[in-house]
């Protein structure tokens, strides 16, 4: 039996392993999902555990996505974005990739939106902002990073190419002009708390927020109600466990049994 698993602290509530096991059962795969809740000191000891008890493969979730790229072989996009949410263990070695930027761009591409040419803001700074604009950019799109400190905005669209950097303050200004608003901040999670005014949002817009919890946020929310399209998180969720399930088995996810597991659970 193969063994695969997410290692993070807390990992208790992750919705990682119903999804796994749900595609292994489609496939008809001899494996095993599990959680590893690591302690925070001692990660690179579990790395190098996992690794000498023939664990096949990881999910990363926080707070160890920056140590595991210090673990592992990665991939050359992985390189720019500095973290590793999945692992691949090769013979050769481990090697790490980053499927919540490969994954999200798969989620806009489900939902038939077009990044190539197009204009984006990515709210935030954090990890999950680097692998949005990262990801973005790498699809073709032009983008432009709102924070609400405008430092690390500046900082994060230094390294992204062609990115330029803005305050929180500028983001009605920029949803006048963009196609994509991409929240990749914390704000909305179980809250009715939301990054973008509801009167910025126009028709012309795609939303997609990576909060999934709840589902229909506020940010989201004030978008369909102006005629915006819309990608929830757990879009994201989904497709970044569909590339590491792919990456690991070299076999085609199904996506539609990861979707109806995932959701269940929601």
């Amino acid at each position: 039996m193969d063994v695969y698993g997410i290692i993070g602290n807390p990992v208790e509530h992750s919705l990682s392993p119903p999804m796994h096991e749900a595609a292994f059962r489609e496939r008809g795969i001899d494996a095993k999902y599990v959680t590893f809740e690591a302690d925070v000191d001692r990660i690179e000891e579990a790395f190098h555990g996992a690794e000498a008890l023939g664990v096949d493969g990881l999910t990363v979730t926080l707070p160890f996505k920056h140590d595991a790229f210090e673990f592992v072989e990665p991939e050359e996009s992985v390189r720019r974005v500095g973290a590793v949410n999945t692992i691949d263990f090769t013979e050769s070695g481990p090697v790490g990739y980053n499927t919540d930027m490969t994954g999200t761009l798969r989620a806009f591409e489900h939902h038939d939106v077009a990044l190539d040419g197009a204009d984006a803001v990515v709210v935030g700074a954090g990890g999950a902002a680097r692998a949005l604009a990262f990801g973005f950019e790498e699809a073709g799109a032009d983008v432009a990073i709102a924070n609400r400190t405008e430092s690390k905005a500046h900082d994060l669209a230094d390294e992204v190419p062609g990115a330029t950097g803005h305050g929180l303050d500028e983001l009605p200004e920029l949803m006048a002009e963009v196609d994509v608003v991409a929240n990749a901040t914390s704000v909305g999670l179980e809250s009715d708390d939301s990054v973008a005014p509801a009167d910025a949002w126009h028709s012309d817009l795609v939303a997609f927020d990576a909060v999934y919890t709840p589902l229909e946020t506020t940010f989201l929310g004030d978008a369909k109600a102006a005629g915006a399209q819309t990608i929830d998180g757990a879009w994201m969720l989904l497709f970044q466990g569909v590339d590491a399930f792919e990456i690991w088995t070299g076999e085609e996810a199904p996506v539609d049994a990861m979707n109806e597991a995932l959701r269940s659970h929601l």
